[in-house]
This record gives C-alpha cells, structure tokens and sequence, in this order.
C-alpha cells in the first residue's frame, strides 16, 4: 500500500506539472517578421491552441516600453480549436523592441519574452512614394482645376497594413493627406496632388512586403473635357454630366417650340417654358460670400495644407467650391484657394 501511494502521488505530481506546462505553453507566437523597414506597420500574432468556450483572455504590453501597438485590442480570429489575436506595430528608426507580453485569461495567467526586430534598409527610389504594404491601390480618381496653371488630382487610396499616413512624392510642390480611416490592417484616405496643367499622368511606387519589390500606381491627371481655367473662366470645372444635362435641355428647348410651331399646341409650348427655365439655371453666377480680414487662404483643402496668404481686409467675392469646410475662392491678382467655414464675415 505505502508503494501504491507514492506511485500515485507522483503520478499526480508528474500529470500537475505536465498541466502547469501546457498550461503555459498554450499562448505562444504564430507569426513574428524577421525584419521590417523604417516606418513599415508591421503585424504580430499570438496563438492560443488550447481555447475554451469561456476564455476572454486580457493582453497587456509591458507598459513601461514607449514600443506599443497602433491598437490596445487585437484582431480575433478562431479558427477550430485555435484562436489568433493580432496586434500591428509601426517601426521607427532603430530596431523595434516588443516587449514582453502579459496575458491573463480564466485558465492561465502567463507572459511572452520579448523580441526585437531587426530594421532593414532598401535602396530608395526617386519615384517610391514612402509607403510600404501588404497591398495598396488607387479606388478612385478626380481631376478638378485649381487654378490657370495647375490641377488638383484627387486619389481615393485604399491599402493593407501600411503606412499611408507617410504618403510623399518627390517634385510635388504641394499635397495632402485627409480623411485618413483605419482599422486593423486596412486604411483608406483622400490623398490630394497639385500637378502642372501639361502634366497628364502621374506615376509612382511603393513597396509591396508581400512581394518584396516595388510596384507602380499611377493615376490619370487630365481633364476629361482637356480645358483649362483661364483668369476669365474661374467657375470650377464642369464635367461631361453638367455639360450633357445643358446640350439636351438646349435640345429640348428647340424641339418643344418647333413642335408648338407645327402643331399650334399650347402644351408644346409650355413643355419649351419649362425647358428654357430649366436651361437658364445652369447659368446662374456664382454665389457671393464675405471673406473676413486675417483669414489664410490654403493652397489645398486639407487641414495640413500650406497657407498660401493671408486676406488683408474684409472682401467680397465669388465662392468657386465647396469640399467639406473649405470654400474655394478668388483672391486677388487671380490666386485661388481655400478658406474654412469658419473665415467668413459674421454678417
């Protein structure tokens, strides 16, 4: 009996400690990059293998490392048995430093070590445009006048675990980034680009981490009618809807008062009434505003945008466009812009 007993007790001692093992060996990391580039967002995913229904398990980085990522949650995915939880890191300069990870969850209270990771350097091209991801690519594009020598093109830029907040182009005079929307590993944004009005293209790479190679985007950046605003057309752009709606009114004009000519039938003629009024509304000037003294005039619609001026007095003149809180405008000498809501006269 006494040999039974103690052949039980280290049975049960070998079969706890066989537990505490697994126990602590349940969360581990699945995908960990062997080396990532300057300011590259960047994923890292813990495993739990041994999931229960009940587990919620709290992950805490060692909060006294300035290294944390971009989201306190991690992304959950469960697939069978198996539960990953990713969380996105960005780089800086200098080799990234995870910190330990603290995890605590009904069936375990245990930590991860630490990691770096090493930062790599690429040979930079003169067309990359600072951003690294997984995949990227322009949705949507609008070429628009900005003033009588240059464009305002306009990409909607959507992308997977990338940096696109670092967004640059080399011999751009001016850009900016707005709308930004992120979460997890996709991102979205309006990028906005002054180009030259002879410049018909725009052309650019970033660097793709899944293919590890540079890939070109580019955006058409001329104007579907091919005109240009000249200091005595300052309206903004009319695409080839507006100008379709005007050609058949203007058609239907003819047509209705031709036919009341024939056939001397009143409802002809109220038909061409209706037209010609309908017609005369695409031709109303511009509306007026009151521009208040102080007031900066950016070069791009964008909270990031330079200020071009200053307006020097109260004045008045012709809103051109409007995008979100910014109102396009002539100021003097021909210089267009952008002001806010907020820089108009109060009365």
């Amino acid at each position: 009996m006494p040999i039974l007993r103690s052949l039980g007790l280290m049975l049960l001692l070998v079969f706890s400690f066989t537990a505490l093992l697994n126990a602590q060996a349940e969360y581990k990391y699945s995908y960990i990059p062997k080396k990532v580039y300057e300011n590259q967002l960047f994923p890292l995913t813990v495993i739990d293998t041994a999931r229960t229904k009940d587990d919620n398990p709290q992950f805490q980085f060692d909060p006294l490392s300035p290294v944390q990522p971009i989201f306190e949650d991690p992304l959950v995915i469960h697939n069978g048995s198996d539960s990953f939880y990713t969380f996105y890191f960005k780089a800086g300069k200098v080799d990234v430093r995870i910190p330990r990870l603290f995890i605590v969850s009904p069936s375990v209270d245990t930590s991860l070590e630490p990691h770096t990771i090493h930062l790599a350097h690429l040979k930079l091209r003169d067309d990359f445009c600072g951003v690294y991801a997984a995949d990227m690519e322009i949705k949507n594009s609008q070429v628009s006048n900005y003033d009588e020598k240059n464009h305002l093109l306009t990409l909607t830029i959507e992308a997977n675990e990338a940096n696109l907040e670092d967004i640059h182009l080399n011999g751009v005079e001016e850009s900016g980034l707005e709308d930004l929307k992120r979460k997890f590993a996709k991102v979205k944004a309006e990028f906005y680009i002054v180009l030259p009005v002879e410049q018909k293209s725009l052309k650019f790479t970033y660097f793709n981490t899944i293919k590890n190679q540079y890939v070109y985007l580019e955006a058409s950046a001329e104007l579907a009618d091919d005109t240009v605003v000249t200091q005595s057309d300052l309206n903004p752009k009319e695409d080839s809807f507006d100008k379709l709606k005007k050609y058949t009114f203007m058609f239907l004009v003819g047509f209705f008062f031709l036919m009341f000519l024939i056939k001397r039938d009143f409802f002809y003629l109220v038909l061409g009434v209706v037209s010609l009024i309908t017609l005369l509304t695409f031709y109303i000037p511009h509306k007026k505003i009151c521009v208040k003294q102080g007031a900066p005039l950016y070069l791009l619609p964008t909270h990031t945008s330079t200020i071009g001026t200053k307006v020097d007095e109260d004045f008045e003149t012709s809103l051109l466009g409007e995008r979100e809180e910014f109102l396009k405008i002539e100021y003097k000498h021909g210089i267009i812009g952008w002001i806010k809501n907020e820089d108009l006269c109060e009365n």
